[in-house]
């Protein structure tokens, strides 16, 4: 009989995982801006990836209702969420499986690290994580002796030029195919020097590569994009089929699964399987979706272990505004049209979660204050919101997140004089005769000393106007 402890509101521990990164934001973004290849080849990447997936949606003439339908489960789904894992564990460990809960990336490590020694494996493939990613399950795996080889072509392609993934989607989307070639030519053993950078050389070249892998390795570990609580039944959907070779040749099956993947029941997986491959591959339906119940006598896996990680969570769903970000199902519609990361990428955020998603969930796993700079990287343009397939209101989020960072002193004395002033109309109507001082400040504000400079070296500084309302109105 096992006992299941659902997680406090802590936060992801640090020091472990790729959550945090070791500069601020503006200082990383300054630095990616003068990488004029990364530039185009994310302009290029994200617009053609724009591009597939507006022309298939467009084919859908019922698609604003699967968003509502899809942000109806989710918030369904946040509200019974200690329910609704209960009851996958009790259908996952009917079917056969084995059910871990890990309470931060340093107790999810410890288990997949004990499980594959238990297995008497030392190596493991992976299919494609963005939760293995978030706890840094390589590090720890390659820290006990084992080896971790990714299977996904761009994983493959990060792990290989000891990279870090810059797109939840499409992790290497800031390499081209000229970059490509030569990390498998330093990189990958035995592959032909004389390779060049076509898209099928290269593809063929990390086949080879990758088929003894799939042949000779006895434990896997995955993520999932969703798990069923009715049926216990989890589900990993790929483009590659990598994947598929991952969960069904191996012995023992490993699958790292944050706790808001869940969905109620079977006909809520529908709704997704349409939501998901539009927005974020811009495919009709995904190439290969492979799914699978505890462990079936003779076929595939005969070992299954389903580890369910919180590593923050819970600390999300505590907050009625930020909870909303555990809606995600990691699609990337929101990097592809977001302005900021097409200009900066993904390494910038210094978060294995970029882009909008990344500038709202990263903080909250971590503590506002570790990612104190992040709920600033946004234009508050409101695209990503548009994009969402599960109408995340990110925008939203971010303000609030705004509110929560730790503000200088210099900022926090300003504001409370601005509340001073605007809370009474006689100060108010001075302050607004006042403003025309505000000249002296030079053209845009460009002329303010220290530490007033810091507002005004990323913000214009309006030029009064020729006459405030008050006057105006008393004109008239």
């Amino acid at each position: 009989m096992s006992e299941t402890f659902l997680g406090m509101p802590a936060t992801a521990p640090p020091g472990v995982g790729h959550l945090r990164g070791t500069e601020p934001f503006p200082v990383a973004a300054r630095q990616a801006l003068g990488d004029a290849q990364l530039r185009r080849n994310l302009g290029h990447a994200t617009a053609t990836i724009r591009n597939k997936s507006a022309a298939v949606i467009g084919e859908v003439p019922d698609w604003p209702r699967l968003r509502e339908a899809g942000r109806a489960i989710k918030t369904d789904t946040m509200a019974r969420l200690p329910e609704l894992l209960e009851k996958l564990e009790t259908a996952v460990t009917g079917a056969g499986g084995t059910v871990h809960w890990a309470t931060d990336a340093v107790a999810a490590n410890r288990i997949v690290t004990d499980l594959v020694r238990a297995a008497g494996a030392d190596r493991v493939m992976k299919v494609k994580s963005m939760a293995t990613q978030e706890i840094g399950l390589n590090e720890a795996l390659t820290d006990a002796g084992i080896e971790p080889v990714e299977t996904d072509l761009a994983e493959l392609i990060v792990q290989l030029g000891e990279d870090r993934p810059s797109h939840i989607l499409v992790p290497a989307i800031h390499r081209n195919r000229a970059e490509i070639r030569e990390i498998f030519l330093r990189a990958m053993p035995g592959v032909d020097p004389g390779l060049t950078d076509e898209p099928a050389a290269l593809a063929a070249a990390a086949r080879r590569h990758l088929r003894e892998t799939f042949l000779s390795t006895r434990v896997a570990v995955s993520g999932a994009n969703f798990a069923v609580a009715d049926t216990g039944t989890l589900a990993v959907v790929e483009s590659e089929g990598n994947g598929r070779m991952c969960l069904t040749l191996p012995e023992t099956l490993i699958t790292v699964m944050g706790i808001e993947k869940v969905v109620p029941t079977w006909r809520d997986l529908e709704v997704f399987l349409q939501l998901l491959p539009r927005a974020s591959t811009g495919e009709r339906m995904n190439p290969y979706t492979s799914m699978w119940t505890g462990v079936t006598p003779g076929d595939g896996p005969q070992s299954f272990h389903l580890v369910l990680l919180d590593n923050g969570r819970s600390a999300v769903l505590a907050d009625p505004v930020g909870r909303q970000a555990l809606h995600c199902i990691r699609c990337s519609a929101c990097l592809n049209v977001c302005p900021v990361y097409e200009r900066t990428g993904g390494h910038a955020y210094g978060s294995v979660y970029p882009g909008p998603i990344g500038a709202v969930l990263s903080p909250q796993l971590t503590g506002v204050a570790d990612n104190a700079s992040l709920p600033y990287a946004s234009s508050l343009c409101g695209a990503c919101y548009d994009a969402c397939p599960v109408m995340i209101d990110i925008p939203s989020i971010l303000v609030h997140l705004r509110a929560q960072a730790p503000h200088s002193r210099t900022e926090a004395t300003a504001m409370a004089a601005a509340a001073y002033t605007m809370d009474h109309p006689a100060r108010y109507a001075a302050a607004q005769r006042a403003a025309k001082l505000s000249r002296l400040a030079g053209r845009r504000g460009r002329g303010l000393p220290p530490p007033l400079s810091g507002w005004s070296d990323s913000r214009d500084l309006p030029d009064p106007p020729a006459r405030t309302f008050r006057q105006w109105w008393a004109g008239r």
